[in-house]
């Protein structure tokens, strides 16, 4: 449904990386951002996993931090919740996630105050999702976030981003985490599209010993 993003270690903390000029290196995490799409309709969904078939113990943690904050995030989509709710959970979530990495330090609400996560968390987290990847409507209505209606269909992708930073434990240099799911809003909640692509750490390193 469009470019596939394709990027292992350090090119997988650059948001729309296409150029896939890069060897895979032993080590390092793959992002694959790509979408397939039916009767005209796109999908858009990220996973991420380990090159060598096993997440490192820093990898892992960064990991399931963030796989944490996506499925809280999901479990918030329900008629009437707002994608900039949905969003706010998200910089929250993952603000106190890189306050425990080492990332950023101090309290969750001053990072969040000055900004500082934008550095390792740079993008929204849902858009719009039909006929064209990042589809047609308003985000707001009468100056407020407009609510979520049964028939919508949003992404939930929060992720964590690392280049090489000597202000920054090493290593977590060149993590890219993004983990991405395609929901659609039901009368009573929500249906995940997606939920049939694994992204478990378990699932995830089972998948790959298997492809060797």
């Amino acid at each position: 449904g469009y470019t596939s993003i394709v990027g292992a270690g350090t090119n997988a903390t650059i948001l729309h990386y296409i150029e896939n000029v890069a060897a895979i290196a032993d080590g390092d995490l793959v992002l694959v951002d790509a979408g397939g799409e039916v009767a005209g309709y796109t999908a858009d969904i990220t996973r991420t996993w380990p090159a060598n078939g096993r997440f490192s113990p820093t990898q892992r943690h960064a990991y399931e931090l963030v796989l944490a904050v996506q499925k809280s995030a999901i479990d918030l989509v329900r008629p009437g919740a707002t994608l900039e709710q949905i969003h706010n959970h998200c910089v929250r979530g993952l603000t106190a996630a890189m306050i425990e990495l080492g990332l950023l330090s101090g309290l969750v609400d001053d990072r969040i105050a000055d900004q500082s996560f934008r550095k390792f968390y740079m993008h929204g987290t849902s858009h719009w999702l039909g006929l064209d990847v990042h589809d047609v409507g308003p985000y707001l209505m009468n100056g407020a976030a407009r609510p979520l209606e049964p028939g919508m269909v949003i992404t939930v992708e929060p992720g964590l981003y690392v280049a090489a930073d000597p202000s920054v434990p090493s290593a977590l240099h060149g993590i890219g985490i993004r983990i991405e799911d395609d929901i659609l809003v039901t009368a009573d909640g929500y249906r995940n599209l997606t939920a049939g692509c694994p992204k478990e750490v378990a699932e995830l390193e089972a998948i790959c010993t298997n492809a060797d």
